[in-house]
């Protein structure tokens, strides 16, 4: 079950914060391309979240040329391959515009990046705080999207590409379905990474999406405009889930 779409009845805004964002993620992991092996590891143990130098304050070498809480910060524009980056842009395009339009442009800049510190905290507190591997990637970030979205729309359908077996079909699924279940998939994996001796399993930050995912689920109702949210909520009303796009 693939998301590729959204309801976007009721949205009145241009998310030209949304559309930054995703920008500014690809922008950055083209420069990441660019950097010989050796220079971009240093990039990435530089601009990425290391959970001990958070929980102590010292930047470990390759020092950062700011103060190192900053990372929490930068962490978020990084990307640690192709798939690592198209998943999360695609879930930022699909789910941003929406919640973009139910707070407006700068209160919506401003969650999206309090989001993505607090799934870092999250990740920091329970993953290790003395792990010295960087943590990099929006995938927090874009959790606390999914968390407001839940809470705003949860009756909000998702088209979804759908895979039985051999049969494909594209399915309009409510969005309590569809992000209920990659939450609570990312929170049985974070189960499954404690007492684990690495950081993440699989190189993924499993406790940082669910950390995402509440802070934004919380932040939504200080961040949101009723009358947005009322709108958007009319203009979707009267479609089906579950029929075949």
């Amino acid at each position: 079950m693939i998301p590729i779409g959204d309801d976007n009845r009721g949205r009145r805004t241009t998310p030209f914060v949304n559309y930054s964002l995703i920008t500014v993620n690809v922008l950055m992991f083209l420069y990441e391309l660019s950097l010989p092996m050796d220079q971009l590891e240093a990039f990435i143990y530089r601009f990425g979240v290391i959970p001990a130098e958070i929980t102590t304050g010292v930047d470990l070498p390759p020092v950062v040329p700011l103060p190192v809480y900053v990372t929490l910060l930068t962490s978020m524009f990084l990307h640690g391959g192709w798939a690592h980056l198209l998943g999360n842009m695609l879930f930022l395009w699909i789910f941003g515009d929406n919640v973009e339009d139910s707070m407006g442009h700068l209160r919506y800049l401003i969650f999206y990046l309090l989001g993505g510190i607090g799934a870092a905290l999250a990740q920091i507190f329970v993953g290790g705080p003395d792990l010295t591997e960087p943590m990099i990637g929006a995938s927090g970030a874009i959790g606390a999207v999914l968390g407001a979205y839940l809470v705003l729309y949860p009756g909000g359908l998702i088209r979804v590409l759908v895979f039985l077996g051999f049969f494909v079909t594209v399915l309009m699924i409510p969005a309590f379905i569809v992000i209920g279940v990659w939450v609570l998939l990312q929170f049985l994996n974070g189960l499954a990474t404690l007492g684990v001796a690495t950081q993440q399993t699989s190189g993924v930050a499993f406790w940082a999406h669910v950390g995402g995912f509440a802070t934004g689920a919380l932040l939504v109702w200080l961040f949101r405009d009723p009358k947005a949210v009322a709108r958007q909520r009319a203009a979707r009303r009267g479609y089906r889930a579950f029929d075949r796009w």
